[in-house]
């Protein structure tokens, strides 16, 4: 009996909190974020629009973002969630969170008064927080997020360090980089650092190039199962790293190094070129703020293709849909993406922004950065991604290749061997 008791009101308990959440102060928004960088930009975002509107915005931070995450799959299941929060999970999670009516679909605000909205944004940016017709994830076809920054992965180098090699453009090709490379060893000057201890990093360098010398279609035919890993175009981009290597092109200990450390080597001026995301302009700032640098884009293999980079929307906030303020919220939302905002946000956390109109008005870093957002991917968007056990072989077998533990050939055989085993698994499964 007391435990009937006691059930029934842990029962209430969440309905009441719930209820309260849901209704409270009807001219109030309540925001939760794990942004610990941003949180004073917020706040005084938040004193501005409601010296503006009368409306009170509320950030709340939860961090860091793994205690964050938990208290939001929690409030999901409570449904005691505020009227705007973000969503740290891949996008199957985030199809779990739409699916159970806690996120609503923005399609309709974006695409008012002619898709002006919409229209004010990169569409990569969008495209995370998109779900197409006849989604692997049975969500409804629409806009469910709002990108308030984005993000890409390019080169960063040292103009100083170049200019000490007698380099004075930064290479376009492949073998222009080898070259530099090379002449950047011959004066004792470290080449190029990565954060390759981390796994996701040395991936993304490896699927930019896959993207560059075979195409999009031929990946996906990969991951299909009808490509195998010993063709010769996925040898060209096992190559690419034992190059680096023949070349004297990486620092020295670069598959053990985590981002923050190979950060460390760019921004005190340890190494020429580095492999990093647009959020290295902040740290690089804090670190050096003297280091005098520029973006590009990596040097092409093959130059009739595009190179595509990883990049997309950076952060993004979604809307309670249980929301009674659900439209103050979406209002709050397009002003904090408005260019004003926009170039604020950019300014004080050095960001890019997510609003397209607002690049003219940042420092010419993040311009740089912002202006190859029009060739970028992301797993996220892709039609079809690889199984990540397979993944997690192509891996570590560059990382391999990079200490001279085996051959692209023997990488290659490697993964198409679990790419093999995990194509039969799924196929006993489907018979069964």
């Amino acid at each position: 009996m007391k435990r009937t008791i006691a059930l029934v009101l842990s029962i209430c308990l969440v309905m009441v909190v719930g209820c309260a959440q849901r209704t409270g102060d009807l001219n109030k928004i309540v925001i939760w974020h794990w942004m610990t960088d941003r949180d004073t930009a917020f706040q005084e975002l938040a004193r501005r629009y409601e010296q503006q509107t009368g409306v009170k915005v509320v950030f709340e931070l939860y961090a860091p973002s793994d205690v964050y995450s938990h208290k939001i799959v929690a409030s999901a299941q409570a449904k005691i969630l505020p009227d705007i929060f973000g969503i740290l999970h891949k996008k199957h999670i985030v199809a779990e969170f739409i699916k159970s009516g806690v996120v609503a679909d923005l399609t309709t605000d974006f695409n008012a008064d002619g898709k002006a909205w919409r229209n004010s944004l990169f569409p990569r940016a969008l495209a995370v927080n998109q779900f197409e017709a006849d989604n692997p994830y049975g969500v409804a076809p629409g806009i469910y997020g709002v990108p308030i920054d984005v993000t890409n992965i390019q080169m960063l180098y040292n103009k100083a360090l170049l200019a000490k090699a007698g380099v004075t453009e930064p290479p376009q090709t492949y073998e222009e980089f080898l070259d530099v490379a090379q002449a950047l060893y011959r004066v004792g000057i470290e080449g190029f650092v990565s954060g390759w201890g981390e796994l996701w990093m040395v991936e993304c360098f490896a699927s930019n190039y896959a993207f560059n010398i075979m195409g999009e279609d031929k990946v996906m035919a990969t991951h299909r199962g009808e490509v195998p890993y010993t063709d010769p175009d996925w040898i060209a981009v096992f190559d690419l790293f034992k190059r680096l290597v023949d070349h004297h092109a990486l620092i020295e200990g670069v598959v053990t190094k985590a981002n923050k450390y190979a950060e460390q080597d760019f921004a005190l001026e340890r190494a020429a070129f580095a492999f990093n995301g647009s959020w290295c302009v902040n740290v690089y700032h804090e670190m050096n703020p003297e280091l005098d640098y520029g973006v590009m884009l990596p040097p092409r293999v093959n130059m009739d293709r595009p190179m595509r980079i990883w990049g997309g929307a950076g952060s993004s906030f979604v809307v309670n849909d249980l929301s009674l303020r659900k439209d103050k919220a979406i209002a709050f939302l397009k002003w904090l993406t408005a260019k004003e905002q926009q170039v604020f946000l950019a300014e004080k956390t050095k960001n890019l922004p997510a609003n397209r109109t607002a690049l003219s008005s940042i420092p010419q870093v993040l311009a740089d950065f912002a202006a190859a957002m029009d060739d970028t991917t992301h797993p996220s968007v892709w039609p079809l991604n690889e199984d990540p056990q397979v993944v997690e072989v192509f891996d570590k077998g560059l990382q391999s290749i990079i200490i001279g533990e085996k051959t692209p050939a023997q990488v290659a055989a490697e993964v198409q061997k679990a790419k093999a085993a995990r194509m039969q698994k799924q196929q006993k499964r489907s018979q069964m």
